[in-house]
């Protein structure tokens, strides 16, 4: 099963809201999920975003592939830079 760690849209129309969340790559976009790991709002200035660090390691470590954009998120918190 390839994992992904990626965005899942919520809000309403006009307002999105992100949800930081590990899924099967084959699950819709907002489909089912294995577990939430943060959100992202980029509608605050300047955009909130909050991620539960030791959750977003132990998936990276399990082998997760974060999409591009969760990929700059990650690497803004400096997550990334611990992984390696």
């Amino acid at each position: 099963m390839a994992v992904k760690i990626r965005l899942k849209r919520m809000g309403a129309k006009k307002a999105p809201f992100y949800r930081l969340v590990v899924a099967d790559s084959r699950a819709p976009r907002d489909g089912r999920s294995i577990e939430e790991i943060g959100y992202y709002n980029p509608l605050t200035e300047p955009a909130t975003v909050k991620i539960d660090e030791e959750k977003a390691l132990l998936w990276l470590s399990r082998g997760a592939q974060p999409s591009d954009t969760v990929r700059g998120l990650l690497r803004k918190q400096g997550i990334l830079d611990k992984l390696k």
